[in-house]
């Protein structure tokens, strides 16, 4: 074949490549043929069916999550406080959260084809937030007592579908959501109208021997159908409905005939999330026609497919092989290739076996780069996971696992974003790769929460200390110089079998809580057998003391207390991580109890500091527990001020929790239970001092602290918006524009060139 000119070779293939198209066209015309077979046609019909079933389930679904995910917002919870339409109907602020609510509303239909309409209904309120009528009292609104009929087949939390008609004689099906306690405080409940004829878009045939549909409830009422006279009656008067009833099968399809004589098809399946069952009804004699009718066609095309590809063999043989034999003339006469009395096809071949060459080149390079795999192996193993011979990886018998800590892992993700916390990971990686690049196999991988784990494999059987600490110690420098913080190092015993690298793991981890104690930036070898049998406890006579000292408002006292426990903890022999996390635990829990148990208004300063006890799980060290300690009960003690005593200073005590939590999400309802008086009385309050309402107030305020951060940081806009307490960059736009009167970006321009 060498020897054949390129031409007529392409010629041979290309009158191949007609033939095959050819044969297809004849294989598919016996493959329509065997389908106009009544099985072919009823699993075509029945498969269009599902399809059409599992288009409707998918979109009710994705409606019903999105009015769950809606109900778990909050959105409702602005409303709350209004059980009647003549409280929110009272102030423009309230009426402007209902409009919130709607437009929250409004946003839900849009993101479903065919929503009529939603309303949303407050527990034991006198009014609607709808979607079609607005802000409504509930005698101007249609009836809602239907409502109790569509819940009685609720089951769990979850919503319900109810057909009805609406008062405007639209046919609807609507979603009933009762709101959960798991989601919101708020009572009440949703409800989305979707359209009948969405659900007949859904469901209609595209096949034209389609001549009805029908969809029933579990209860055997007609939901859409074809006939509109016959929606929201039984079901029993369709065709065939009551021999289905008797059917076990989910799915499937019968023959039969009508009293016309007629042949028809009817398919039917059932909707397991719903308990609605789909039923379609098809003419077989109109399949047969349209199969004959597609055969026909076929043929034709296969007939028109032959005789022109004859002709155009030969055109495009030479038409497509002109480049290429153009090209390798131009290659034999400045003889970069060297083949005599060979055709173009063996200029080509050389050609790929010389990318092949550099395929190869090009796979050992990538052979080369597997940290990837190896990672994923070393994670395995951390584990213990990992199956298989691990020799490739670790070919030395000692193993030892260092876990390296970021210090103060709260404040390193709160200064930066998750791209700049990965990109630092990188570059400390890539350090540690070069550190050990000399010594024994090293496996750096980070494992979340701000811990590294580094595997090393070393043929030392013992000894060697000295030199892993000074390496240690380089990867506690290039560490505190990429992140900016420092990190705490514990590192484990020897093992010399790799099924041992978890209990390494953990026995590393475990000496990283020493930092405790010692304090944080320091390198700790752990122990596989440390003494946690002897626990610490404190007296309980300090307890007693604390709560004195409490009581009578001695925060000093309280703080000598508190450091006469530290200087017993750390003069313990030995006292886990645990067990000094256990000491401040059940003394922070005393003290709750005890201020619950007084009736004291200082617990709202307990209910407004959060999880008390996750904060105290996070710190790292035990001077940052006694800081948050003293804290705790410093702000108790304020707390417990006289009550004119606070009732002169409110405004002040507002303007100091402004300025505190500006830049974070603020309550104004949880803000005044934390001051301790009511909401509309601290907006009295703010409108008296300084002439605007609350939210402008923090508006203001966090404008004021944007501006020095436009002129003085780097920081793009979008940072600084997040900065100040703002979620988006659209927000801190709209409010800069309102007090300063020109966009965040103007301002930077003006200010930074005056």
């Amino acid at each position: 074949m060498k020897r054949f000119p390129m031409t007529l070779q392409l010629a041979c293939i290309l009158f191949i490549v007609m033939v095959i198209p050819a044969s297809i066209l004849t294989w598919y015309s016996g493959e329509q043929s065997l389908r106009s077979s009544q099985r072919e046609i009823a699993e075509s019909s029945l498969a269009e069916l599902v399809a059409g079933r599992r288009l409707n389930e998918s979109a009710l679904n994705s409606l019903s999550q999105d009015t769950v995910r809606l109900s778990a917002t909050g959105t409702f919870d602005r409303i709350r406080p209004f059980p009647t339409y003549d409280d929110l109907s009272a102030d423009y602020g309230n009426i402007s959260r209902a409009m919130a609510v709607m437009r929250e509303l409004t946003n839900l239909n849009r993101r479903a084809e065919g929503v009529y309409s939603s309303f949303f209904y407050l527990e034991d309120s006198d009014y609607v937030v709808s979607t079609d009528k607005s802000i409504t009292p509930l005698s101007r609104y249609e009836p809602i007592d239907w409502v109790e009929d569509a819940l009685k087949d609720q089951q769990g939390i979850g919503g319900v579908w109810y057909a009805r008609t609406l008062q405007s004689g639209i046919p609807v099906v609507s979603y009933v959501l009762p709101l959960s306690r798991l989601s919101t405080t708020t009572r009440g409940m949703i409800v989305v109208n979707l359209r009948e004829s969405q659900l007949e878009d859904y469901l209609s045939s595209s096949n034209a021997a389609n001549t009805d549909y029908a969809l029933i409830d579990g209860s055997g009422t007609v939901i859409s159908n074809g006939d509109k006279s016959l929606l929201l009656t039984g079901a029993d008067e369709l065709p065939f409905y009551k021999e289905l009833r008797g059917e076990p099968a989910k799915e499937g399809y019968a023959f039969r005939k009508t009293a016309d004589g007629e042949r028809v098809l009817y398919a039917w399946t059932h909707s397991e999330p719903f308990g609605w069952t789909h039923l379609n009804t098809y003419s077989v004699q109109e399949m047969l026609t349209r199969t004959h009718a597609q055969q026909r066609g076929i043929i034709l095309l296969t007939v028109v497919v032959i005789f022109i590809g004859t002709f155009a063999t030969l055109f495009l043989a030479a038409w497509v092989s002109r480049p290429a034999r153009e090209l390798v003339r131009q290659f034999n006469l400045r003889g970069y290739l060297d083949l005599p009395g060979q055709n173009e096809f063996a200029f080509l071949d050389t050609a790929f076996r010389r990318m092949q060459d550099e395929e190869s080149k090009l796979h050992g390079l990538l052979r080369e780069r597997e940290r990837d795999a190896r990672s994923l192996t070393v994670q395995r193993l951390l584990r213990g996971e990992a199956h298989g011979p691990l020799d490739d990886i670790f070919p030395y018998p000692q193993f030892v696992v260092a876990s390296i800590s970021i210090d103060g892992y709260r404040k390193y993700v709160s200064k930066h974003n998750s791209e700049t916390r990965s990109y630092h990971r990188h570059l400390l990686s890539a350090a540690c790769d070069v550190l050990f690049e000399d010594g024994p196999a090293a496996h750096f991988l980070y494992r979340g929460d701000g811990y590294f784990a580094l595997v090393l494999n070393d043929r030392e059987e013992g000894g060697g200390r000295g030199g892993l600490h000074s390496k240690l110690e380089s990867i506690q420098g290039k560490a505190e110089e990429l992140l900016g913080h420092t990190v705490t190092i514990g590192v484990s015993g020897r093992a010399e079998s790799s099924a041992r690298v978890p209990e390494l793991a953990a026995e590393a981890l475990e000496a990283v809580k020493h930092r405790m104690i010692a304090g944080s930036g320091g390198i700790h070898y752990g122990c596989a057998e440390e003494r946690r049998d002897h626990k610490y406890m404190y007296p309980e006579c300090s307890e007693r003391r604390i709560l004195n000292f409490l009581d009578d408002g001695q925060p000093e006292r309280i703080e000598a207390e508190l450091e006469r426990i530290a200087e017993e903890i750390r003069a313990a022999d030995y006292i886990s991580h645990d067990n000094i996390l256990f000491i401040y635990n059940q003394l922070v829990g005393v003290t709750i109890k005890h201020l619950q148990e007084s009736g004291s208004q200082a617990a709202r300063v307990v209910a407004g500091r959060g999880s008390v006890y996750s904060t105290i799980a996070s710190l790292d060290t035990l001077d940052d527990l006694q800081q948050y300690v003293r804290e705790f009960y410093t702000g108790i003690v304020r707390a417990k001020r006289p009550e004119d005593e606070e009732t002169v200073s409110h405004g002040e005590r507002i303007s100091a929790y402004l300025r505190e939590h500006f830049c974070e999400e603020v309550v104004f309802e949880d803000m005044a239970r934390e001051i301790g008086i009511s909401y509309s009385y601290m907006r009295r309050i703010v409108y008296e001092e300084t002439g605007a309402s609350l939210i402008d107030s923090l508006n203001k305020l966090r404008i004021e602290k944007a501006k020095p951060m436009l002129l003085e940081d780097e920081r793009t806009i979008t940072e600084i918006a997040a900065a100040v307490g703002y979620e988006n960059a659209r927000s801190f736009n709209r409010f800069f524009q309102k007090f300063e009167g020109m966009p965040p970006s103007a301002y930077k321009s003006r200010n930074r060139v005056s």
